[in-house]
């Protein structure tokens, strides 16, 4: 099974935006961490959005 490009640089994108992180290093992530990544990060913003 191959994963869909598409979702593989929404992913990377909007990790390497928020965290600045080098594209060789987001890819190195396996999938699971770097949606866990992911997930962190939209967590944190929803946070922040709600002022808590």
């Amino acid at each position: 099974m191959t994963y869909p490009s598409d979702r593989l640089y929404r992913e990377v994108g909007y990790l390497a935006y928020h965290l600045h992180w080098s594209l060789d290093d987001l890819l190195d992530l396996e999938h699971p961490e770097r949606l866990r990544f992911v997930d962190e990060v939209a967590r944190i913003n929803t946070r922040r959005e709600q002022g808590v």
